[in-house]
């Protein structure tokens, strides 16, 4: 048989439907268009700055073991390469832990036989920079940060049972202003703990109460008992003294990728993990909030459903996030199984529900990896995928990991294969738990 070799420029002459990738070649280059066999980029930036969508936020659903974790990692590690840093706000599963391990960062870990300490209320950068900004702009910066606060205080009540009433948060937002010292005229901030919100609280001065209004000192009690005592059952909890403690860790945040690594708290069950991601979310956007080097940033959220099922608080806090990504230079990355997962965070036609599904909507970049027929249902209703899109995820996806669909605002989805280097294999092995130990000297036998 003989064989004819041309250029592509020459070839489409004979095969005009011959198509290229119509991403541009800017950004990440996660491996190539299986329809056009060309290089497949991301730059979620890039394809707002070229309207090509609205928002640069991504959302990446797939069963196990279908290659979520391996794209994303190779995701920010690409984009490193342009400068861009990240933040891996809450690895629930140690699964970024050996690239960080590779990078020579050192992971904050905590739980179990971890040291590490991180107060919800940290200051941060806000400290450091308070005596060289103006008067207005401390005014500003710390209404931001107080209001953070109080929404954390509430969500952390909620998941203790507690629905907090407007009263609860004016009184919360008076305790914080005096514990960090505003009533002192701006001069030096306190540093605070969530045991300082509750002993404030829990034996309030004759001050307090009355600049809140009311009646008495019993009056004050009664009706903030409840939120006292929902910040005293997490003072006492499973995560007594992880995040009502000073922090006692320092975060190179010129490091190219920084992650705080949940794995050891699995132990202390779903609700231990969901409250520790949402102390994380608060505490990781104060960080990257007040960062001034104009660069973009990666925060990637992973199993966010769990902090999400806490209460409409934290479902409002996520939404917050995601709406002030293109304002904040933010790509946010959220990582689920599965489009339930967002509708199980509260009763069916509840508001927690109802913003949960316009979640999506905030996320232009949609990655699908393999599904199961009844899961790519769900994602061909909400998402409103073709026929065809839906057969994607069902047959060609699973047929290898790391295929995907990806689809790219209302565009038709491009199907993606990632493409791993041999060391990036080896960064990425999400299933090295499960592989046996090669043996040693000291186990002949091996095991796991």
């Amino acid at each position: 048989m003989t064989v004819y070799q041309a250029s592509t420029h020459e070839i489409g002459g004979l095969f005009p439907l011959l198509a290229a990738s119509p991403i541009p070649a800017v950004g990440a280059r996660i491996g190539y268009d299986a329809h056009s066999g060309g290089a497949f980029y991301c730059h979620p930036v890039e394809w707002v700055l070229r309207s090509m969508c609205t928002n640069p936020n991504i959302v990446c659903f797939g069963e196990p073991g279908k290659g979520k974790s391996s794209t994303i990692v190779a995701f920010l590690l690409r984009m490193m390469v342009f400068g861009v840093r990240s933040l891996i706000s809450g690895d629930v599963k140690g699964e970024y832990t050996p690239l960080l391990r590779a990078l020579g960062v050192t992971p904050i870990m905590l739980g179990r036989g971890s040291r590490a300490r991180l107060n919800a209320l940290d200051l941060g950068p806000l400290e450091s920079r308070w005596d060289s900004w103006t008067v207005d702009r401390q005014r500003d910066e710390l209404d931001g940060v107080l209001g953070r606060w109080v929404q954390l205080l509430v969500a952390l009540a909620e998941a203790q049972g507690y629905t907090a009433t407007v009263t609860d948060e004016a009184v919360l937002s008076t305790v914080l202003r005096q514990l960090i010292g505003v009533a002192d005229g701006y001069t030096r901030l306190r540093p605070i703990t969530i045991p300082d919100v509750q002993r404030e609280l829990a034996d309030p001065d004759p001050a307090l109460w009355t600049q809140t209004r009311f009646a008495d000192r019993r009056h004050f009690l009664d009706h903030l008992r409840s939120i006292t005592d929902a910040l005293t059952n997490l003072i006492s909890g499973p995560l007594a003294g992880l995040f009502d403690a000073p922090t006692n860790f320092t975060l190179d945040w010129d490091a190219p990728v920084q992650s705080l690594d949940l794995s050891r708290l699995r132990t202390r069950g779903d609700q231990a993990i969901a409250v520790a991601l949402t102390c994380l979310g608060s505490w990781s956007s104060l960080m990257t909030d007040l960062q001034e080097d104009g660069d973009i940033r990666i925060v990637v959220r992973d199993e966010l459903w769990r902090q999400m099922r806490l209460g409409l608080r934290a479902v409002q806090a996520v939404d917050g996030e995601l709406r002030l990504s293109r304002a904040e230079r933010k790509i946010q990355v959220l990582v689920s199984h599965k489009p339930s997962d967002f509708l199980s965070v509260g009763a069916v036609g509840s508001q927690e529900v109802s913003i949960a599904k316009d979640l999506l909507s905030l996320c232009s970049t949609r990655i699908l990896f393999g599904q199961s027929t009844r899961v790519a249902d769900q994602l061909a209703d909400i998402l409103a995928l073709s026929e065809k899109e839906q057969e994607a995820t069902t047959g060609w996806a699973n047929e290898r990991q790391g295929r995907a669909l990806w689809k790219v605002e209302n565009r038709t989805g491009y199907k993606v294969q990632t493409v791993r280097s041999t060391i990036e294999r080896k960064l990425f092995d999400t299933n090295a738990q499960l592989r046996p130990t090669p043996p040693t000297e000291h186990d002949p036998a091996g095991g796991f």
